[in-house]
Formats: C-alpha cells, structure tokens, sequence
C-alpha cells in the first residue's frame, strides 16, 4: 500500500477562485462562469483527490487492469483541472493582444489575423463536442503551436498551454445553445493577454534554461 501522506497520493488539491469578477466579462454570463467554474473545474478538482485517495490504496495484490483504470482517470482529472486553471486565467481581459506574445505569434503565422482565423476554425471543429484548443509553446524547439484536443488526454508532449479555449459544451450551452462559433466570439472579446504574454515569458525563459543544459 502507498503512503497516503506523499504528494502523489494525497488527494489535497484547492480550487482556485476565479482571477477576475464573473459579472464582468462580456458575452459570457456570470451564471455560466460561475456554473463552469464550481461544477467542471471543480469536479475535476474533486474527482482528482478522490482518485489520488484511491490509488493510495493500491497494493501488489492489486490487478493490473484496475490500476490501469485509475491512471487513466487520474490523467484526464488532472489535465482538466490544470486546463480549466489556464482557462480561467487567461480570461477577464479586452481581448487585445499586446506583449511579447503578439509580436511571436505574427512571426509565427504572418499576423495576428492568419492566427486568429487557424485558432476559430479549430474550435469550430470540436463545436457540438468535447475538447481544447490550446496555443501552446513547444518547450525543446521553442515554436509556437495551435493544438487540438479531442479530450482532456490529448495533449501535445513537451509543451505548455499559453491561451486556451474550453470546447466542452457546458463552457457554452447555457448562453449560447449549440451556436458555438458566438460563443467563440466572446471568448476572444474577453481573452487577458497580459496573462498570456506572462505564461509566454516564463516558457521561453524554460525553454532557454533546457537549450542551455542540452549544450553543457
């Protein structure tokens, strides 16, 4: 039996309050937000100690194929939590972009328009069903990509989200029924790109600190 006391086992994680008022944003609803913030996110908060509680509890004598089931939930609770905190975060803004980010991301794609366009039709792609879009930062080459997520075990090794987009249709449903290209308008309106030009900074930051340790 593990120890129930250690990081990987001790089932403690915290809901993070949202960053910003939930009245404010505009074309989102503060029912919505406050409904995506206390039952998605928070379930995957949950649901991720429950599991970590559980897996403390597994022994030799435990059979692979339960174990196994455990790891794969462990995997998607995890990512959702951390997903939904990136989301969560990179919202309360004007949806300007400004910063660092902005001038890599036109470098990147050939203006912030070319990108904008690549980043809606990817969540126009998962509208109706269940997922991510993520500009992501790829921490051994250090470009920038825009990424799909069919669900929460879908993500691009080695890199680490700066903007996401919640595709699931509870982060839209309640405003917007099924039309999910609106309510991929008001999440660009509302994006803190403040925030996003900080995550970019530190992942640069990472990724040099590697490119040094890979030449020593």
């Amino acid at each position: 039996m593990s120890d129930s006391t250690s990081p990987a086992f001790a089932g403690q994680h915290v809901l993070q309050p949202l960053p910003f008022d939930p009245r404010a944003l505009i074309g989102l609803s503060e029912r919505l937000i406050v409904s995506h913030h206390e039952n998605n996110y928070g379930g995957a908060v949950r649901n991720l100690n429950t599991l970590e509680k559980q897996l403390a509890q597994v022994s030799k004598d435990t059979p692979a194929f339960v174990v196994g089931g455990l790891r794969q939930h462990e995997l998607m609770y995890r990512n959702s939590m951390t997903l939904h905190e990136a989301y969560f975060g990179n919202l309360g803004g004007d949806g300007r972009a400004t910063g660092d980010i902005a001038a890599a991301i036109s470098a990147t794609y050939g203006g912030m328009d070319a990108w904008e366009t690549h980043f809606r039709l990817t969540g126009a792609s998962l509208g109706g069903g269940s997922g991510w879009v993520i500009l992501a930062f790829e921490l051994m080459t250090g470009e920038l990509r825009t990424v799909w997520s069919g669900h929460h075990t879908q993500i691009l090794a080695t890199a680490l989200p700066l903007l996401v987009m919640d595709m699931y249709e509870h982060s839209y449903q309640m405003d917007y029924g099924a039309a999910a290209l609106k309510y991929i308008d008001a999440f660009l309106a509302n994006v803190q790109w403040n925030e996003v030009d900080r995550r970019f900074g530190q992942a640069q930051a990472l990724h040099r600190a590697l490119a040094e340790v890979a030449r020593s």
